[in-house]
C-alpha cells in the first residue's frame, strides 16, 4: 500500500510506460512527470497530429520518450505501441459535453470502443497494469460524455476477470481540472477578455475542481494502489459555478480594461 509520503518516482524506476492521449492536457502532464522519473521508456500516442508534433519536439533530446500517431479506434496500432510495455495510462477521450451530445456515435467510438481496444491491446501485450482516466460526470450520468465514460469504467473493471490477474486494470475519477482544455476556466477567461457576457447553463450548478498536478498524481498513484477493478476518487473541493465566474470576473476584468 502506498501512503502520502511514498516516493512515486521510485515506483516507476526502470518501467516501460505507455500513455494514450499524450497530446491532451492530462496525457501531456503524465508524460512530463514520467520523463522526470528514471523510467526505462515512455511511449506517448495520440491521433492529434499537430499537437503531437509539438509534444515530440519537447522531448526530442530524450531517447527514452517515443512519440507516435495512433488512434484508440484502431486496435492494431495500439498493439504495436504497447509492445514490451509494463504500465498503460489511458487518457485519450472525447470529453467536451456539447460536442459529444451532438455526435453521440463519435463519443461511443472513441470513449467506449476505443477503451475496449486499449484493453484488448494491453492484454495481448501482457501489460502488467492499466489505468483509465475517468470523470466525475460518470456518476449518475445525464449526458452522452458521462455515460460513455461510465461504460468505459465498466469495461475496465470487467477486463480483470478476463486477465485472471495478469493485467491489473483500474479507473480514476477526477473533476474539473483547472485550466485544462475541458475546463470551464479558459472559456470564462475568453468571455471576460471580450467584455462578456459570461454564460452559465445554470447558476446553481457545481463543479469539483482540482489542479492538473493533483489529477496526475492521483493517476500515477492509482497504478500501484489497484488490485483490480477499482475506481479511485480523490477528495476534491467543490464550488458553485456562479461563484467561480464572479471570482474570475473580479480577478481578470480589470486587467482587460473592463
Amino acid at each position: 500500500m502506498i501512503d502520502g509520503s511514498s516516493d512515486i518516482a521510485a515506483l516507476f524506476a526502470d518501467a516501460n510506460v505507455a500513455v494514450t492521449g499524450a497530446a491532451g492536457t492530462v496525457g501531456a502532464e503524465l508524460l512530463r512527470q514520467l520523463a522526470s522519473f528514471k523510467v526505462a521508456s515512455v511511449v506517448g500516442v495520440d491521433s492529434n497530429e499537430s499537437e503531437l508534433f509539438f509534444v515530440g519536439e519537447e522531448y526530442r533530446s530524450d531517447d527514452r520518450i517515443n512519440i507516435g500517431l495512433a488512434d484508440v479506434r484502431d486496435r492494431a496500432s495500439l498493439e504495436s505501441a504497447f509492445e514490451r510495455v509494463d504500465i498503460v495510462f489511458h487518457a485519450a477521450a472525447l470529453k467536451h459535453v456539447p460536442l459529444c451530445e451532438a455526435a453521440p456515435l463519435e463519443a461511443t467510438r472513441t470513449n467506449i470502443v476505443g477503451t475496449q481496444n486499449v484493453i484488448d491491446a494491453a492484454l495481448a501485450a501482457d501489460v502488467k497494469r492499466l489505468v483509465f482516466t475517468s470523470t466525475d460526470k460518470a456518476v449518475n450520468p445525464t449526458n452522452v460524455m458521462g455515460t460513455s465514460k461510465l461504460m468505459a469504467e465498466r469495461l475496465i473493471t470487467a477486463s480483470n476477470a478476463r486477465s485472471a490477474g495478469q493485467t491489473i486494470a483500474s479507473s480514476t475519477r477526477f473533476g474539473n481540472v483547472l485550466g485544462s482544455r475541458g475546463s470551464v476556466l479558459p472559456l470564462f477567461a475568453r468571455q471576460i477578455r471580450n467584455g462578456g457576457p459570461v454564460t452559465l447553463t445554470s447558476a446553481e450548478m457545481t463543479r469539483f475542481i482540482m489542479t492538473l498536478e493533483q489529477a496526475v498524481e492521483l493517476v500515477l498513484r492509482s497504478a500501484f494502489l489497484g488490485t483490480g477493478g477499482e475506481v479511485f476518487i480523490t477528495k476534491m473541493p467543490i464550488a458553485r459555478i456562479e461563484d467561480l465566474a464572479r471570482v474570475m470576473i473580479d480577478a481578470l476584468a480589470p486587467s482587460f480594461g473592463h
